[in-house]
């Protein structure tokens, strides 16, 4: 671990990413995913070119646009950018539910992991993006080794049994 720097402290530990915006090719497809099946509201679109959405009413988690993507295709292999948008679900319950809404729309589930502190399911949108599906267990739950560091780790996940929730 970096030592703490004096001259340089620590950001506030309040501090959140507030939201994304990814390029698409088409805002209709985008939100059909985004919207359609995962379930976000659409708050605002500013004409055919870009659109605003949420959960629970917040301005924006995600934004999409087509500003300078319209029509484009995904990025290469061993290309720099985005590895995957990460969207934190409230329950286990509410994770379940989403797997739910993915298999219903026939959308291919790249991989599941428990990773101890979180359970995670990853996708891609229709525009190759990386959206990852995600559950944290409580704090007092995680993993830590022997130093009491925290001790991530990449098992599979039970997909059937998360499905029971």
């Amino acid at each position: 671990m970096k030592a703490l720097d004096p001259a340089n402290p620590p950001i506030h530990p309040g501090t959140r990413i507030g939201h994304v915006h990814l390029k698409v090719a088409d805002i209709d497809r985008a939100l059909g995913f985004y919207c359609g099946v995962l379930g976000f509201d659409l708050m605002q679109t500013y004409g055919r070119s870009a659109a605003f959405i949420s959960a629970g009413g917040y301005h924006h988690h995600i934004g999409l646009n087509t500003w300078s993507s319209k029509g484009g295709t995904p990025p290469p292999p061993g290309t720099t950018g985005l590895f995957h948008t990460a969207i934190l679900y409230p329950t286990r319950a509410a994770l379940a539910d989403a797997l739910r809404r993915v298999i219903a729309a026939g959308i291919p589930v790249d991989g599941a992991s428990d990773h101890g502190v979180s359970q995670a399911i990853y996708l891609r949108d229709p525009d190759e993006n990386g959206v990852e599906l995600y559950w944290d267990r409580p704090e007092d739950e995680w993993p830590k080794d022997d130093n009491g560091h925290l001790a991530m780790v990449s098992d599979a996940l039970d997909l059937d049994d998360l499905l029971k929730q």
